[in-house]
């Protein structure tokens, strides 16, 4: 009978998570929505040496803005978990884990180690390219090589030791994985990798998430190439607990790339670029450092899960714009990419701009709020009709919320100064003239109607033989303060009457 399909994101809880965790998240949320199944969040936190407060939930926080929802697992409305394979913290399952490695060394699968780290230190002195073994571990201190009343003695003494996964040299493993097919790797390559750590009780990656994956019954394991080397072992271990019936399919993403194509995306490549690599701003109680997010720097949730998603993977066709809806109807495996994407920051805010675009005038007026309360705007001058109306005009020029501002800010207050560079190219010798008039023809304009009001000033311009240009360019000075903004009649349609006659008047006052 085919297994319901259950995928699993399983991230540590040692700092942010990065932009690259998140499309893995993402990719493992559509195979599991295409297909009818589970996802289960998981958090990996053995490691207590490098565990950061706060990072848990911060990566709760992030998959929920983010719109990927967790079926199973550490969730936001159920902190300890919810679903009927708990714990969901690998810190809480030690007591799950001794009875698997107490089965792998029953089994002679695996062995206990007593080597400090100084002899293994000495070791890889003596031996180049030392690698713990079939071929060393007869040299070392292990219950491989030690009378079974000398091992017995070390445990009583309660000296630290380790249980290391006992690999069988010159063997080829196969990992079928859905990306790359077949992929073969000679077992004389493989350590004996440490499964157990007796100095913190608990087990390594190796051993903990095998168990965990096979007990929350995981069907599909998704994740970054860099754990590809590693498959082998995890195919072997499977083999070792006899559970090769059951053991997941396997699906490596490629690696998300410096925007140069050059190594692996770093936090150093945002930071020296300008663009965030976390989903959300991260404030680490360690060391005190604040990391940029995207949430924070105006993206859309739903266009940092579009861009995401082309990174690696590629639909049929042209198309760019995808709902959350559209990418679960056509997502699959077999159209990801083998080689790393890109990260093209560039594109990030291009998607930014196109889900912007998508906003209705009216939402996109109570985003910008914010913003005006920010510039010290008073809301009640402005009624909301006319804020609407201005992000309307003005939002193809942005790919951001806080960038509208700078585009539209001469709607709500008059240039105090005039922009040097503006006024050396279009305020004339004439213009002072020129405005003068058009001064005294607008104040007895009564229709202020963008279509009379253009009719009327061609007509005035044509009859006195005055360029449309240079008479235009100096009226849009006085109105904005430099050479930007809509087409003039959207302007002094927002302004109105008085408003444009009073900052003409001011214009030929302070312009010298």
């Amino acid at each position: 009978m085919e297994r319901r399909v259950r995928v699993r994101f399983a991230p540590s809880p040692t700092g942010a998570l990065h932009i690259g965790g998140v499309r893995t998240a993402l990719y493992n949320y559509l195979f599991a929505r295409r297909h009818g199944g589970d996802m289960l969040l998981r958090i990996e936190d053995t490691d207590s040496t490098r565990f950061v407060p706060g990072a848990e939930q911060y990566i709760i926080e992030a998959l929920d803005w983010l719109g990927i929802r967790i079926d199973e697992g550490i969730c936001m409305d159920a902190p300890n978990g919810k679903g009927d394979h708990g714990p969901y913290r690998q810190s809480e399952r030690r007591v799950i884990y001794h009875r698997y490695v107490r089965q792998l060394l029953d089994s002679g699968h695996a062995y206990i180690a007593f080597d400090t780290p100084e002899e293994l230190e000495q070791k890889r002195a003596q031996i180049p390219n030392f690698q713990y073994d079939a071929r060393t571990r007869g040299l070392m201190r292990n219950s491989l090589t030690l009378p079974a009343d000398e091992v017995q003695r070390l445990l009583n003494e309660g000296r630290q030791y380790v249980v290391r996964f006992r690999i069988e040299p010159d063997e080829d493993v196969h990992v079928h994985d859905l990306i790359r097919g077949e992929v073969v790797i000679n077992s004389n390559i493989l350590d004996d990798k440490v499964l157990y750590k007796s100095a913190d009780d608990l087990p390594t990656y190796h051993l903990a998430n095998i168990v965990d994956d096979h007990l929350m019954e995981i069907t599909h394991v998704i994740r970054g190439e860099e754990w590809l080397p590693s498959a082998p072992l995890h195919v072997l271990l499977y083999r070792a607990f006899g559970w090769e019936d059951t053991m997941p399919q396997f699906a490596h993403l490629p690696l998300l790339l410096k925007p140069d194509g050059n190594g692996k995306l770093s936090k150093r490549d945002g930071d020296r670029l300008g663009f965030p690599v976390f989903p959300l701003e991260f404030h680490n109680e360690k060391d005190g450092t604040v990391s940029s997010g995207y949430r924070e720097s105006g993206y859309y949730p739903e266009a940092v899960i579009n861009f995401l998603a082309l990174l690696g993977w590629h639909a049929t066709g042209d198309r760019e714009i995808y709902s959350m809806d559209e990418l679960i109807r056509d997502f699959s495996l077999d159209r990801v990419s083998k080689s790393g994407a890109k990260f093209d920051y560039e594109k990030g805010k291009w998607f930014n701009h196109q889900y912007l675009m998508l906003r209705p005038d009216d939402q996109l007026a109570r985003e910008f709020l914010p913003v005006l309360d920010a510039h010290g705007i008073a809301r009640d001058i402005y009624p909301m009709p006319v804020i609407e109306h201005i992000v309307g005009l003005m939002k193809e020029r942005v790919n951001f919320v806080s960038e509208l501002w700078d585009q539209c800010d001469f709607f709500f207050r008059a240039p105090d100064e005039y922009d040097e560079k503006s006024l050396k190219k279009r305020w004339k010798e004439d213009s002072p003239r020129h405005i003068t008039e058009l001064l005294a023809l607008l104040e007895q304009q009564d229709d202020w109607s963008a279509e009379a009001l253009d009719a009327l000033v061609m007509s005035w311009i044509a009859a006195n033989e005055y360029g449309v240009g240079l008479v235009m360019n100096a009226f849009r000075i006085c109105l904005v303060g430099a050479a930007r903004g809509p087409h003039i009649w959207e302007i002094t349609g927002v302004l109105g009457k008085q408003e444009t006659l009073r900052r003409m008047r001011v214009a030929l006052q302070n312009i010298h």
